[in-house]
This record gives C-alpha cells, sequence and structure tokens, in this order.
C-alpha cells in the first residue's frame, strides 16, 4: 500500500512535539528522556475536561498536532485509535473499588475505561463526526493501526488520522505488564499527493520472525521496546533522518516493512 504523510505529531519522554523532537531523532542533539507533561484538552467544556484521564489528553495532543501540521480540519477526518493497554489508572480504581464492599463504581469511570473512550472525547473536543476505529494488537498495536489507517485511505478514498498512545500502568498491574513513560504519536495520511506531502510511505505486511529496526542508542531503543506505541519511532527517526527502509514489529511474529522516501 501507499500512503503520502502530511502531518506528524509526536509527545514521548524527551520528545515534546515534533518540532523538539526531530533534531534528537536526526542525531542532531541528545536524547534525554524527561517528565512527559499531559496538556488539559481546551476545546472541550470544563465539566468534560475534569473527566478526561492521561491516555485522552496524550491522544487529543498527538492528534491535534498532527492535523496542525498538515492544515486539516478534525472535524472531516476518518480516524484511527490503536492503544495496546487503553487507559490503566482507570482499570486500577474500577478493580480497587470491585476489591471493597461498596464495589460501587464511578460512572465517569466507567466510561473512560472503555477502549473508544478517546475517540469519543475527540468527537466531543473536535466536532468530528467522520468514521472512528479503535483497535488494539498488543505490542504491535502501532502496526496494526497503521496497517488499518492505510487500507481505510486506499478503499475510502479520503485521509485518515492515525493516533497511537499507551501510559504505563500503576502497580500492581505494572508488575504483570510493564509499559515505559507515556508516548503518544499522530500521523495524518492521505491516499492521493495533495501538495502538502511531507513524505511517501510504501507498506508492506511480511509474515515470520523477522525483527524490527533498532537503535544504536540504547536509551531511545529502550523506549521502543518498552512502550507499543513508541514502536513508531523507527518510522519518526527515517522522517527526521530524509527517508529510508525500516521495519516495525507486528502481531503474531509478522513485521510491516514501510520505505519512506521525502517528498
Amino acid at each position: 500500500m501507499r500512503v503520502y504523510l502530511e502531518g506528524i505529531g509526536v509527545l514521548g519522554p524527551g520528545l515534546a512535539g515534533w518540532t523538539a523532537a526531530k533534531p534528537v531523532l536526526a542525531g542532531e542533539a541528545a536524547f534525554v528522556p524527561g517528565e512527559v507533561v499531559l496538556p488539559p484538552i481546551a476545546a472541550l467544556p470544563p465539566a468534560e475536561r475534569r473527566r478526561t484521564g492521561g491516555t485522552v489528553r496524550l491522544s487529543v495532543a498527538v492528534g491535534l498536532e498532527a492535523l496542525a501540521q498538515a492544515g486539516r480540519a478534525a472535524c472531516d477526518m476518518a480516524t484511527v485509535f490503536a492503544s495496546s493497554g487503553g487507559d490503566g489508572d482507570t482499570i486500577h480504581e474500577i478493580l480497587t473499588v470491585l476489591a471493597t464492599e461498596q464495589r460501587e463504581i464511578s460512572p465517569t469511570r466507567f466510561h473512560n475505561s472503555v477502549h473508544n473512550a478517546p475517540s469519543g472525547y475527540w468527537a466531543l473536543a473536535c466536532a468530528a463526526t467522520a468514521p472512528s476505529t479503535s483497535l488494539c494488537g498488543f505490542d504491535g498495536s502501532f502496526a496494526t493501526g497503521l496497517l488499518d489507517a492505510a487500507v481505510q485511505a486506499n478503499i475510502d478514498a479520503r485521509p485518515v488520522t492515525l493516533i497511537a498512545y499507551d501510559t504505563p500502568y500503576p502497580e500492581p498491574l505494572r508488575a504483570a505488564r510493564r509499559v515505559t513513560g507515556s508516548f503518544g504519536v499522530g500521523l495524518v495520511l492521505s491516499p492521493q499527493d495533495s501538495g502538502r506531502s511531507l513524505a511517501t510511505l510504501d507498506i508492506t505486511l511480511r509474515h515470520g520472525n523477522a525483527s524490527g529496526t533498532v537503535f544504536d542508542d540504547t536509551a531511545l531503543d529502550e523506549l521502543r521496546r518498552g512502550n507499543p506505541a513508541a514502536r513508531s519511532l523507527p518510522l519518526l527517526v527515517a522522517l527526521a533522518r530524509g527517508g529510508g527502509r525500516i521495519g516495525i514489529e507486528g502481531i503474531a511474529g509478522s513485521l510491516v516493512e514501510i520505505d519512506t522516501v521525502m517528498a
């Protein structure tokens, strides 16, 4: 499949937006992991804004950054949300309450626990009415989301915004499923070159146990391996460095190869 990349958003440890992240990923500045600051969603009414968790703020932030770079309106865009585990903090709180005698779950906690909660807040914040998909593919969630978004863009002949995000779990869930830091990436993908494209992505799905692209920078590679959404980092590095072929692990041992050619 071929798609055209029009916009990029990124937020993770030491990578606060594409403008700041690009020289780091290009190897022109040192990667220094730091605290991830999740901005509030200004477009939401105050009551809804107070109900948002970290996954919602993270996903909306990178999606809006990508759309701003692409110069496209969020209300018109189909979206694909991809996350390995959704809102771990909310799941932890629900399980904690269920372990008590009261077992009275907050309605806010309940509706934030579903996997498509970020897409719902996205629709409210952006007045978005276009189709939206929310999916999970464990450590291959980014690759799964990329394939889904590319297929939609080509079959439906319309641009699609891919938003992949994952945040750490609190203990004791962290002991069973460790996620490194908070990381989110947004990509605006179009089936045609609109004249605003940043790069062309040729995507191929291969089966087998091939390994994905790894980094010499051990700290950056630790982030790549430790957060499912950060499996997007090889693609982001290729974009920052002027293109190239990379591989990203998918599900069931599959590999998504991407040939990146800059516009």
